[in-house]
């Protein structure tokens, strides 16, 4: 079964740009598009698309509510991949923070939006490379919570170094290295932390993980700092 996406965007251009895009793809059909958010969580609700890529910046409810507002709606919500013009945006933040499980900048090349489609649909998260970094810092501008969630008291030493270092934006073949053991046993320990900690994906980890001051900036490797 193809791919399922349906396109958020106010702009009729960059909708009609994306749709050539994808729908020369064999294994992804844009099914609907929408041009404000109100109508993305309508057409979201009627076509039951696996992926939303989402506007920010759109009438009458922005990309961040309407991603709010799909991703809570079923365990079978559809996945939303945040595409922006700027790299670096506020409502960037609080979109990942409502459940995206992605972010791509409007000027990447079109073989990376088709690829960001994949990841997202896969149930992976994605972040664009040249930003994810700058993302993380902002995460840990904010105050840490006053009160960690208690679920991260049930996650193993191990399991919590791989947090820290999902946190730090590394993949899973990065991860393996780093801790010598092999990229499976990574995918595991990474499914059972999303598992207890009842997360989406990795963006939500790296956003637990800063946000409960579980990693601060600058550290050069787990439990450390500079």
């Amino acid at each position: 079964m193809p791919i399922r996406v349906l396109l958020a965007d106010d702009q009729a251009m960059v909708r009609t740009g994306f749709a050539m895009i994808l729908e020369a793809q064999p294994d992804i059909q844009v099914v609907g598009e929408a041009e404000d958010g109100e109508r993305a969580i309508a057409e979201a609700g009627r076509r039951h698309p696996d992926v939303i890529v989402m506007d920010i910046r759109m009438p009458k409810v922005d990309g961040v509510e309407a991603t709010r507002a799909v991703v809570t709606q079923d365990e079978n919500a559809p996945r939303v991949l945040v595409v922006t013009t700027f790299d670096i945006d506020e409502y960037v933040f609080d979109a990942l923070r409502a459940g995206a499980s992605g972010f791509l900048l409007k000027n990447a090349p079109p073989e990376e939006l088709v690829r960001a489609v994949r990841v997202v649909a896969s149930g992976e998260a994605l972040l664009a490379p040249k930003v994810t970094q700058r993302l993380i810092e902002e995460f840990t501008r904010q105050p840490p919570r006053p009160s960690p969630p208690p679920e991260l008291e049930e996650l193993t030493q191990r399991e919590r170094e791989v947090l820290e270092l999902v946190a730090r934006g590394l993949s899973n073949a990065e991860i393996a290295e780093r801790l010598v053991v092999s990229s499976g046993t990574v995918k595991t320990h990474v499914a059972r932390i999303l598992m207890k900690l009842h997360l989406r994906d990795r963006i939500q980890a790296i956003v637990l993980a800063y946000e409960t001051g579980l990693i601060t900036p600058g550290q050069t490797k787990p439990g450390t700092h500079p």
